[in-house]
């Protein structure tokens, strides 16, 4: 029995290594089947892909480059937007003081003025505009809606009032103003005036 099973099992091997050298045969028959011209052009074809894939890659890096040079200080520019938020502040702040006189308020807030004025010119000369807010319509991409107010003069969705200043560096935004918008005043029935 045991003859019998190592006669199967050479056999089987030999059927084994005779499949194998005739797909080795088949295969080098397929290859050979491909005529010169036939390769040129899938050589052709091949060179043409990997010039479009660098052509395409060297575009990708261009415009990566481009967009980093351009926006590439939005960090920075979001940090410097909380020093004109502390200017504000302070005047806001210094105009509210009971204990300052007039004289020295206006001092104070002349030199505030001018920091203000020169850093929002610092701001405009790289292309940071402030988004402008009061009497536009609220636009989701520039406006944050942070309160509705009352308002029968105004149509309902109008800015009316700003909290804090947006702004665009390029096009793009940089920080949403945060806003007031109009609502139509709710109407009282007359039996809930009564009670």
């Amino acid at each position: 029995m045991a003859e019998e099973k190592n006669i199967v099992e050479e056999n089987k091997e030999d059927l084994n290594k005779e499949n194998n050298d005739k797909s080795d045969v088949k295969k080098t028959e397929t290859k050979k089947e491909i005529t010169p011209e036939e390769k040129i052009v899938e050589l052709e074809d091949k060179l043409t892909r990997s010039f479009a894939e660098l052509e395409n890659q060297r575009r990708r890096f261009e415009k990566e480059k481009d967009e980093a040079f351009d926006y590439g200080g939005m960090v920075f520019a979001r940090d410097a937007l909380n020093l004109l938020d502390n200017l504000e502040r302070s005047k806001v702040s210094i105009n509210n003081d009971q204990k300052l006189d007039e004289n020295s308020k206006k001092k104070i807030m002349d030199h505030i003025e001018i920091i203000l004025n020169d850093t929002l010119t610092i701001f405009k000369k790289n292309n940071i505009m402030p988004v402008v807010s009061i009497n536009e319509k609220l636009d989701p991409n520039k406006h944050q809606a942070m309160m509705e107010i009352e308002d029968d003069s105004k149509e309902p969705g109008t800015i009316v009032q700003e909290i804090q200043k947006g702004f665009m560096l390029k096009g793009r935004l940089l920080r949403p103003s945060l806003v007031g918008v109009s609502k139509k005043p709710q109407k009282t029935d007359k039996k809930e005036q009564k009670k």
